[in-house]
C-alpha cells in the first residue's frame, strides 16, 4: 500500500493520515508530545520509563490536564450562569472514572461528586469528601446505600422511581431525619447515541416519565405523581427536578429541549401544588475526541448555549431560574488518559472488496491487506468497543517511524473474536512485536468497566504531574485474584 492511497476496507472517515508520527490534539492531554529521539512522553516522561517502572497495560493519566479540565466546565458555567442565578454547580460523574485521588482533585478544583453506589461513596468517605457536596445516582439503591447516604448527610439524593421515593422517605422517617431529594425525569428526549448510552427516551429503566398517565393515579404523569407525593412525605425535602439525556453527544439540540421541557414542567408543578423547587439539573454527556472526525465543543461553547436558554425560557415562564446543575464526566477525564500497550503478534490477512476506478472495475473484487496487532491487554481494560461499537484510534509510541501507513486492527490477548481495541487504524508497516502503542481517550469508562476475563489482572493507573509519575490505583497481581477463591 502505498503512502497515498486509501485502503477501501477503511471506513468511509477514516482519512489516511498525512503524518503516521502525529498527534491530533483533541484527542490528547496537555503536555503529551514527542520527545527528541521521537518517543511519546507524558511531562517529559517517555513512555519506555513508565512501562519499564509500572509495566503494561497501563493507564496513563495528566492530573494537570485533569484539574484544567475540570477547572474549565466550573470557570465556563460560572461565568454563563452569573447572571441567570448566581453560578453552577458542578457535579463530577464519577461513574466514569473514580479513586481517592481523583476525588480530591475534583473537590480542590471547586467541583462537587456524583456517586452511583455504595462502593463509590465508600471512596468518596476515604478521600475526606464533605457529604454536602456529593449525590447519589442509581435505578435501584438498597436499603444499605440509602442508610449510607443519610449517615454521610448527602447534599441530595437522585430518585429514579415512585417506589424508591417512597421506600427513601420510609428510611428517612425511621430515623427520624429528612432527606434531601432530586426527582429524575425522563422528557422523552432522543440523543443522537448509542442505543445503551441514551437515556432520556421513555422505554429503558431510568427516571419518572413526563409522559402519559402514571400506572398509579389517572391523569397524572410519573413525574406529576412523584412530585405530589414527595411534598406529603415528612420525611423528604424536595429539591428540584433532574435528566440526563445520554452520553458522547455532540450536538447542542438534545439539552436545549431537555431544559426547555423540565422548566416548563417545573413552573407548572410550582404553581399547581404551591411549592418552590430551588435546583435543575441538566445531567452531562458531553462528547469528546475518540478519532480524528470527532469535533467536541468546548465547555465555553456548551455553556453559553445552555444558558441562553434557560435565560429565555425562565423570562417566557416568568419564573425564577433555579439553581443549575450540570455532571461532565467523560468531558473531564476522557482525554486526560492513555492506554499503553505492547505490542505481541502480528497476522496479515487478505479481505476481498468492491473494486474501485470506473465502470470497468464495476462488480469486480479486489484483494486488500488488513494487519492485526495484538496487544497485551484488550476488553479487560477496555469493554466499550464491543459494548458501544466504539471507535478509538492508536500509534506507535515507542519510536516514530518512515514505514508506509498500513491499514491495521488492534486486537487484546482474550479468548473472544470481538476482543478488538481499535477496529480500524493506520499503523506503520513496520510495528513488531516489543514496540509500544498508545491509545488516548481512554480515561473515561475504561478501568471503571475493567474485568478480570481470562483471570488478567486489571492494570494500573498512573498519574503524572510536573514530570513526576505516582501510582494512584496499584495494578493487580495474580495473587490477588487468587486470594478470593476458597479453594475446593
Amino acid at each position: 500500500m502505498t503512502a497515498n492511497a486509501s485502503s477501501p476496507l477503511a471506513p468511509d472517515w477514516l482519512a489516511l493520515p498525512a503524518d503516521l508520527n502525529a498527534l491530533h490534539e483533541p484527542m490528547w492531554a496537555a503536555g503529551v508530545g514527542r520527545t527528541s529521539d521521537g518517543e511519546l512522553a507524558v511531562d517529559g516522561i517517555p513512555v519506555s520509563s513508565l512501562k519499564e517502572q509500572f509495566g503494561t497495560p497501563l493507564f496513563v493519566m495528566s492530573e494537570s490536564d485533569f484539574r484544567a479540565r475540570a477547572r474549565s466546565f466550573k470557570d465556563a458555567f460560572d461565568e454563563a450562569f452569573a447572571d441567570i442565578c448566581g453560578g453552577v454547580d458542578v457535579y463530577y460523574a464519577g461513574k466514569s472514572f473514580l479513586c481517592s485521588a481523583v476525588a480530591r482533585w475534583v473537590a480542590e478544583e471547586g467541583l462537587r461528586l456524583d456517586t452511583c453506589s455504595g462502593g463509590e461513596l465508600a471512596v468518596a468517605a476515604r478521600a475526606g469528601i464533605d457529604g454536602a457536596i456529593l449525590s447519589l445516582h442509581g435505578n435501584n439503591k438498597s436499603d444499605a446505600e440509602i442508610n449510607r447516604a443519610l449517615d454521610m448527610k448527602l447534599g441530595r439524593i437522585v430518585v429514579d422511581s415512585l417506589d424508591e421515593l417512597e421506600r427513601v422517605a420510609k428510611i428517612a422517617s425511621e430515623r427520624g431525619e429528612t432527606a434531601k431529594v432530586m426527582l429524575r425525569l425522563t422528557p422523552g428526549v432522543h440523543a443522537h447515541t448509542h442505543e445503551f448510552i441514551a437515556t432520556a427516551h421513555e422505554d429503558q429503566k431510568f427516571g419518572l416519565s413526563m409522559a402519559g398517565d402514571s400506572t398509579e393515579q389517572a391523569g397524572l404523569s410519573a413525574a406529576e405523581e412523584a412530585v405530589a407525593a414527595a411534598t406529603s412525605y415528612s420525611g423528604i425535602e424536595l429539591l428540584g427536578l433532574h435528566c440526563h439525556i445520554g452520553s458522547q453527544i455532540f450536538e447542542p439540540d438534545g439539552f436545549a429541549l431537555a431544559a426547555v421541557k423540565l422548566l416548563g414542567f417545573l413552573a407548572e408543578m410550582q404553581e399547581k401544588y404551591s411549592i418552590h423547587l430551588p435546583e435543575l439539573d441538566l445531567g452531562g454527556g458531553y462528547g469528546i475526541a475518540y478519532t480524528a472526525v470527532d469535533t467536541p465543543r468546548p465547555p465555553a461553547d456548551i455553556a453559553q448555549a445552555m444558558a441562553a436558554v434557560v435565560r429565555s425560557e425562565c423570562a417566557g415562564l416568568g419564573i425564577s431560574a433555579p439553581r443549575i446543575s450540570i455532571e461532565p464526566g467523560r468531558a473531564i477525564v476522557g482525554p486526560s488518559t492513555f492506554t499503553l500497550y505492547e505490542v505481541g503478534t502480528r497476522k496479515t490477512v487478505r479481505v476481498d472488496a468492491p473494486a474501485t476506478g470506473g465502470a470497468e472495475a464495476a462488480g469486480k473484487n479486489v484483494t486488500h491487506a488488513r494487519r492485526y496487532v495484538s496487544v497485551d491487554g484488550g476488553m479487560s481494560d477496555n469493554a466499550r468497543p464491543v459494548l458501544y461499537d466504539a471507535d478509538y484510534s492508536a500509534i506507535l509510541a515507542s519510536r516514530t517511524s518512515a514505514a508506509a501507513p498500513q491499514l491495521s486492527r488492534v486486537v487484546g490477548k482474550h479468548c473472544e473474536s470481538g476482543d478488538i481495541v481499535v477496529r480500524d487504524v493506520y499503523l506503520p508497516e513496520d510495528v513488531a512485536a516489543g514496540d509500544l502503542l498508545a491509545v488516548p481517550g481512554t480515561g473515561a469508562y475504561c478501568w471503571a468497566l475493567s474485568s478480570n476475563y481470562n483471570y488478567l489482572a486489571r492494570p494500573g493507573v498512573v498519574a503524572v504531574r510536573d514530570g513526576s509519575p505516582r501510582l494512584i490505583v496499584r495494578g493487580e497481581t495474580e495473587e490477588d485474584l487468587l486470594n478470593r477463591d476458597m479453594g475446593a
